[in-house]
């Protein structure tokens, strides 16, 4: 089965929550929808599993026009944000609860919940309400009454999000199991780049209703075709400076200087704008090509072992994502260092012309 969405778009009023959305999923596939809050994710999910209707547009479902299909008759399983589960049954028939009306004999029906209870690690809560569950439990019961429908399309819209650090790790990873086994057409929405490419697969990246990028994760990562979609997929937010290439020479703001060679040698003379992910400066010389500049220091947040140093350069405000604890004082002037293979360069209507090879750490 394969999934077409045709010229989507969804208008409120006068507001735009979707524009022009044309993506193909096929079957069997991993799917990441990557976007801020309020970028369009959740009103693309609920248009696709059948919750709203678009303002113009199709959806394909197995060559079927399904656009105005009732959500009842789509072959579709969703898990929202938050902990939705029926207060009143327990665990065991919260899973069940799809199946109770599909004609399925009681021993499938218990087979396929036991079976989904322990690939979530739930089978010895099966006799509990969700009221005596952790966040985390609860959410898992969700989770697992959608796998239980066995559904070809699910659907996650940001289903880790309330869930404390440790318990979106341990999920994370069990997840990524679950969907390798599975033939189902996923579609997972996040607000974070790292979740995002922990998942790896194909990704949507979406913004103000508008899809400014697809393709392998991986691939988009490392090739942000535009300035907004390297913002959107970096954490922290890529760091800008203005630039301008003269004789084979890259001049960062005020006084960085660096001579261009490899990937970047023919890119014409001219004003740019380049982006450095924060992870790609650092507060210490790696190689001996490295360039170094100075700046100030406004702020050194820690967290655990990696240092977000943030700094002024000139007017241009920058972070420093580093290994290690660095509680640097606030208004110190201090040395940062670059790597010349770093650099996303993009022209200045935002498009990119050169980006670091896939082997420099990104």
């Amino acid at each position: 089965m394969g999934l077409t969405l045709q010229n989507l778009d969804k208008t409120v009023g006068r507001q735009i929550h979707l524009k022009d959305i044309q993506l193909e999923f096929e079957t069997g596939s991993r799917n990441i929808i990557l976007g801020r809050t309020l970028s369009g994710k959740t009103s693309l999910l609920r248009i696709i599993a059948g919750l709203d209707h678009p303002s113009r547009g199709r959806i394909i479902m197995d060559g079927k026009d399904v656009t105005g299909v009732s959500v009842r008759k789509r072959n579709i399983a969703m898990v929202y944000q938050q902990f939705i589960n029926y207060p009143s049954l327990t665990i065991y028939d919260n899973i069940a609860s799809p199946l109770k009306m599909s004609g399925l004999s009681r021993n499938e029906i218990d087979g396929r919940v036991r079976a989904a209870a322990e690939m979530l690690h739930l089978e010895k809560l099966l006799g509990r309400l969700p009221a005596e569950l952790s966040g985390g439990q609860q959410q898992r019961t969700a989770i697992a009454r959608a796998l239980v429908k066995d559904a070809a399309l699910l659907l996650l819209d940001e289903p880790l999000v309330n869930l404390d650090y440790k318990l979106r790790e341990e999920l994370r990873v069990e997840l990524q199991e679950i969907f390798n086994k599975r033939d189902s057409i996923v579609i997972y929405t996040t607000t974070e780049p790292t979740e995002a490419l922990m998942f790896g697969g194909n990704i949507v990246v979406l913004d103000e209703g508008r899809v400014l990028q697809t393709g392998p994760t991986p691939q988009v990562y490392h090739h942000p075709a535009t300035l907004k979609v390297a913002e959107v997929f970096s954490d922290p937010p890529i760091n800008y400076l203005k630039a301008g290439i003269d004789k084979g020479v890259l001049q960062l703001g005020d006084n960085i200087r660096v001579p261009l060679n490899g990937r970047y040698s023919s890119l014409s003379p001219g004003k740019y704008v380049v982006g450095i992910r924060s992870n790609h400066l650092c507060l210490s010389r790696r190689h001996e090509k490295d360039t170094e500049f100075k700046a100030r220091v406004e702020l050194s947040e820690i967290n655990g072992s990696e240092t977000f140093t943030h700094l002024k350069y000139g007017e241009t405000a920058l972070v420093v994502q580093d290994e290690g604890v660095f509680p640097h004082k606030i208004g110190t002037e201090i040395s940062v260092y670059v790597s010349p293979d770093a650099f996303f360069i993009y022209d200045e209507a935002g498009v990119l012309k050169a980006s670091p090879g896939a082997g420099q750490r990104s």
